[in-house]
C-alpha cells in the first residue's frame, strides 16, 4: 500500500500506554517512511467530527520519545460513540438530521487519510469498524489499524491490553500510602477501590502487586509495624458472588484481632444490588453515551463502606480510589516493551493493508495480529481459577465463591 497520510486518534478514558503508542507509531512512521504525512485528531472522535487535527511536524517526529515518559494523551481523548446520533447532536458535534459516520467519512476524505490509528478500548475500536465499514460501503477505502488500550485488560480476544499492568503497579504505590490511614485511629475499614467495572482483573493484580511488595519489606512488630495489619484482608471483585454475611463475620474476627480490615474493591463488584437499590427507591440510574452506568455516580465503595462499617463495629471508614492516579501515570518498562512491539506490528499492518485491533489473540495460540474488527468485543471476564489468584485468596483467608462470570 501507498500511504501518504496518516491519522492518529486516542478515545476513551485514559490509561497509562496513550502518550507512549502515540510517541511509538511516530518514531515507527519516521523511521520506515518519513514522507508519510501524519495528522492526530485532537480529543478523539471529538476532534475528528469537529475536524480539528494538528500536523505532526518534523520537530515532534524528531522529539517523539519523549512522549514515553508522560501518562496521559498528548493529542487529548473523549468518549463518543458514531452511532449514538442523539448524543452527537446533544453535545454539539453534527447537526440534527446529520449522521456522525458521514460527517466523520467527509473529515477523513477532506484530510486525505489513507490509514487511521485508534488507540482505545473495545468501545473506540468497535467504533473504528462501524466508520471503516460505513467508508468501504461508501467507495473509500480506509485501513484502520486500532491498539487496544484499556486497563481492566478485558477485551476479548487479547491476552494482554497496553496500560494495564503499570495500572497495577500503580494502584499499589496509591494503597502503599493510603493503607498508612489504619493507624490514624482504632478500629479503621478502609476500602481501596479500583477501576474495573466489569472485569476484576486491575483488582486482583493490584492486589498481588500491592502484596508483593509488602513481602519486601521489614517488619517490626514489637513496636506496632505488623505486616498483617497492612495486609489485604479482602478483595471482591465482580466476578465472584459475595457472601455479605459470611464476609461480615470473618472480617469483624479480623477487625477484633488486628485493629483494623483492609478491603480491595473491583468498582463493579456488587453494582447489581446498588442498582437493584436505586430503581426500588425510584431513583435514575446514570449511563454513559455507551450505555455503561456511571460508576462515578452510584459510588460502590461508598455502598460497600455502608455495608460493614456497622456491623464490623468500625469507628471509622474511609474509601480511597486510585483509578485516576493509577490510569494517569506513564507506561512502566513492562508496558514500554508491549507497546514498542505493538506499535511497530501497527505500522506493518497498516502498510501491507491490513486493518484490525493489534494484540496476541487467545483464539490463534497468543499470536500477535491484526485481529479481526468483528471479533473484538469488551467484557471479557478475570479467571479466578488461575492457581495465583487461587493462592491469594487462600493466603488471606477468604473463600473464593461462586464464579458469576459467565
Amino acid at each position: 500500500m501507498s500511504a501518504r497520510r496518516v491519522a492518529l486518534l486516542t478515545a476513551g478514558g485514559l490509561a497509562p500506554c496513550l502518550s507512549s503508542a502515540v510517541g511509538g507509531l511516530i518514531q515507527r512512521y519516521t523511521e520506515v517512511d518519513p514522507s508519510i504525512e501524519l495528522i492526530a485528531y485532537t480529543d478523539g472522535y471529538d476532534g475528528l467530527l469537529r475536524g480539528n487535527s494538528i500536523e505532526v511536524t518534523p520537530e515532534v517526529r524528531a522529539g517523539a520519545a519523549r512522549l514515553h515518559d508522560f501518562g496521559g494523551s498528548p493529542i487529548g481523548n473523549s468518549r463518543v460513540k458514531l452511532t449514538n446520533v442523539d448524543d452527537c447532536v446533544k453535545r454539539g458535534l453534527v447537526q440534527p438530521g446529520q449522521d456522525p459516520l458521514k460527517v466523520a467519512a467527509d473529515q477523513l476524505t477532506r484530510d486525505g487519510v489513507d490509514v487511521l490509528h485508534t488507540i482505545g478500548g473495545d468501545d473506540t475500536n468497535t467504533t473504528a469498524a462501524d466508520l471503516a465499514a460505513y467508508l468501504h460501503t461508501n467507495d473509500y477505502e480506509l485501513i484502520v489499524v486500532g491498539l487496544p488500550k484499556t486497563i481492566d485488560n478485558d477485551i476479548f480476544p487479547i491476552k494482554q491490553s497496553l496500560g494495564a499492568w503499570t495500572a497495577a503497579e500503580q494502584g499499589s504505590i496509591f494503597a502503599q500510602n493510603v493503607i498508612a490511614e489504619h493507624s490514624a485511629g482504632p478500629r479503621a475499614l478502609i476500602v481501596h477501590e479500583v477501576m474495573g467495572r466489569g472485569c476484576g482483573y486491575l483488582t486482583a493484580e493490584t492486589a498481588r502487586a500491592y502484596r508483593t511488595w509488602l513481602d519486601s519489606q521489614e517488619w517490626l512488630p514489637g513496636i506496632g509495624l505488623d505486616r498483617a495489619q497492612w495486609d489485604v484482608h479482602a478483595i471482591y471483585i465482580p466476578e465472584m458472588d459475595i457472601d455479605i454475611a459470611a464476609e461480615t463475620a470473618r472480617l469483624h474476627k479480623i477487625m477484633d484481632d488486628l485493629g483494623n480490615v483492609n478491603i480491595f474493591l473491583s468498582e463493579g463488584a456488587g453494582v447489581g444490588r446498588i442498582l437493584e437499590e436505586l430503581e426500588a427507591a425510584g431513583e435514575s440510574v446514570p449511563r454513559d453515551p455507551f450505555g455503561h452506568v456511571r460508576l462515578d455516580k452510584v459510588n460502590p465503595g461508598q455502598w460497600f463502606g455502608h455495608q460493614f462499617a456497622d456491623s464490623l463495629d468500625a469507628a471509622k471508614t474511609q474509601v480511597f480510589k486510585s483509578g485516576y492516579f493509577a490510569r494517569s501515570a506513564a507506561a512502566n518498562a513492562e508496558d514500554l516493551r508491549l507497546i514498542k512491539t505493538c506499535t511497530d506490528a501497527a505500522v506493518d499492518c497498516a502498510l501491507s493493508g491490513v486493518g484490525g485491533v493489534i494484540g496476541q489473540d487467545e483464539d490463534a495460540d497468543d499470536v500477535l495480529r491484526a485481529i479481526e474488527f468483528d471479533r473484538i468485543r469488551g467484557g471479557k471476564p478475570f479467571d479466578i481459577d488461575q492457581p495465583w489468584f487461587t493462592e491469594l485468596l487462600a493466603d488471606i483467608g477468604q473463600p473464593k465463591g461462586a464464579n458469576i462470570s459467565g
